[in-house]
């Protein structure tokens, strides 16, 4: 607990949000996380929608927002980059990334960053509870995705592996994404969350609600279904080549006592 204890004393989070052409629900979503957790690091990938505007307003009144302008459309996993770069500039050691389209629990903001504290070595993933609103093609696609994902890791307790609402250690997602060619698109959060695993960082599973925005609502969607599912294929495929080289190692993970948050 002592050992617990004092790698929190010098934990430090903030949250990132990418965001590409995220239309008024970036500003709605940058308010509420601003009303919970601070620092906040939006990434705007290109964004050509105004965006830029909408935030000038918010950094005046909120000194602990910070936003970074990338030039062209890179995907979501080079914004998180650039966002994670920002983070270390800060001094945070992690960082909770948040999507911009409405989806996610800001009030859960506080509960995922005290288990991070706690637990400064873990990754701490959201574990979806879905509506009625969600698409069913997403919730089934989500399930085969998952199905890999826990033979990259031999069951080890990944809940979720492309769920966009996780804390991350810095310093070890930087080295990681730098590593890889990859990782740059929809295949981010599937890319980071196995490699982390493989380099010894336990999961955390804390179950939270997710909601689809309606188009009425100002709900939009960048999943393109057949280039977006053809990577995640080919990134599965490469990843579980790779696991083979890996089973030792991860039966010893397997050995881990799991991770406890109440």
């Amino acid at each position: 607990m002592d050992q617990e204890n004092d790698a929190a004393s010098v934990w430090s989070g903030g949250v990132i949000i990418p965001s590409y052409n995220s239309g008024p629900l970036l500003r709605q979503t940058v308010e509420r996380v601003l009303s919970v957790w601070g620092p906040v690091i939006v990434v705007l990938d290109g964004s050509s929608d105004g965006s830029r505007e909408d935030l000038v307003g918010l950094e005046r009144e909120w000194p602990s927002l910070h936003v970074v302008e990338l030039p062209l459309n890179m995907g979501k996993g080079a914004a998180v980059l650039a966002g994670l770069e920002r983070a270390r500039c800060l001094g945070l050691t992690h960082a909770a990334v948040f999507d911009s389209d409405g989806q996610h629990e800001a009030t859960d903001l506080p509960l995922f960053m005290e288990a991070s504290a706690r637990y400064p070595d873990a990754m701490i993933l959201g574990a979806p509870l879905f509506g009625p609103d969600a698409p069913m093609v997403r919730v089934i696609g989500r399930k085969l995705g998952n199905w890999f994902t826990n033979l990259e890791t031999l069951w080890g307790g990944i809940g979720d592996s492309l769920f966009g609402f996780r804390v991350y250690p810095v310093d070890g997602s930087m080295r990681i994404l730098s590593s890889i060619r990859l990782g740059r698109r929809f295949d981010f959060d599937t890319q980071l969350v196995v490699r982390l695993y493989w380099e010894g960082v336990a999961p955390l599973n804390i179950p939270t609600r997710v909601y689809y925005p309606a188009k009425s609502e100002g709900g939009v969607s960048h999943f393109r279904y057949t280039r977006d599912n053809v990577l995640l294929v080919v990134v599965h495929a490469l990843l579980c080549l790779h696991t083979l080289l890996l089973v030792p190692r991860l039966l010893r993970f397997r050995r881990r006592p799991a991770l406890r948050f109440p």
